[in-house]
């Protein structure tokens, strides 16, 4: 076999080649090569770069077409994860203590400088509330006449468990007594009528307050025990605090109702949502 000393296009490197493949190569105008990986080579037309990581000493190579879409290059992720975090970090605005005058610059998924600051921040907002709560009380007291219950301050009442322990302890710490189970004892309206629930004790006042004539416990027609709570001139006023609660209770209602409908009585149901938070009477009431 006829062979031929050439010279590689890429390393310069003398090597021997068939003739027939020589002369075909110069024929068509191909580079010849002493092995493949001059071959690879002679084909990458991009650039050996170094890591934009200073800390890192690793180079690698990069097609043309990378090197224009970014500024920096990176050899890996990781590298580029490690500046670009500092970066960010660097033009993040600087965060600070939450508590009060405290200039103490903190990481950003923190509020306090330390666990003293947010206890004494806890303290004083514990203090603020407490103030804000006792007023609360007063002005509901002077409004009505009585203490709210637990209803009727629901956007307060979360922080007043959380901040006193209990609701009965705030209404205590305001200065107050609690008011009594809703459904549990017997209460005096304040004109003189008995009532089973500090629920009737507020409908009987509301009634007393404007001026509408009532009396309690009238019996229905035809019936020696189901009695109707309150009776106006034009109206029959239940109360059923428990409905939905206790099935023999359901079914005293239903009686209470079927009796009324059946004597043509112009029954008035109310229900505890009637009353807290929000008192609907006058709209129920003064029809």
């Amino acid at each position: 076999m006829n062979a031929t000393k050439i010279k590689c296009t890429l390393c310069g490197k003398i090597f021997v080649r068939p003739t027939g493949q020589v002369n075909e190569a110069r024929k068509f105008g191909w580079n010849q090569f002493c092995s493949t990986q001059c071959m690879a080579e002679s084909k990458m037309t991009g650039t050996e770069l170094s890591c934009a990581n200073g800390t890192c000493t690793k180079k690698f190579y990069r097609p043309p077409k990378e090197i224009k879409k970014v500024q920096r290059s990176f050899c890996s992720y990781t590298c580029a994860a490690i500046i670009n975090n500092k970066l960010r970090a660097a033009n993040r605005p600087k965060k600070y203590c939450a508590y009060q005058n405290c200039q103490r610059i903190i990481p950003q998924d923190q509020k306090y400088c330390s666990r003293f600051h947010s206890a004494l921040t806890r303290r004083i907002s514990s203090d603020v509330f407490r103030k804000r709560f006792k007023k609360k009380i007063e002005s509901f007291y002077q409004k009505c006449g009585r203490i709210p219950v637990k209803r009727e301050m629901y956007g307060v009442y979360r922080e007043a468990r959380k901040s006193f322990g209990s609701w009965n302890n705030a209404i205590t710490a305001a200065g107050f007594i609690p008011n009594p189970v809703l459904f549990a004892k017997r209460q005096k309206a304040c004109d003189g009528h008995e009532c089973d629930s500090f629920a009737e004790k507020i409908i009987d006042d509301w009634l007393y307050k404007k001026h509408i004539p009532h009396k309690r416990s009238i019996r229905y027609p035809n019936s020696q025990k189901l009695t109707a709570d309150f009776v106006t001139k034009n109206q029959w006023i239940e109360f059923f605090g428990l409905a939905g609660e206790v099935k023999e209770y359901d079914r005293s209602v239903q009686k209470k109702k079927r009796l009324a409908k059946k004597h043509g009585l112009p029954l008035i149901a109310l229900y505890p949502r009637d009353l807290f938070p929000i008192r609907r009477l006058s709209k129920l009431l003064l029809k």
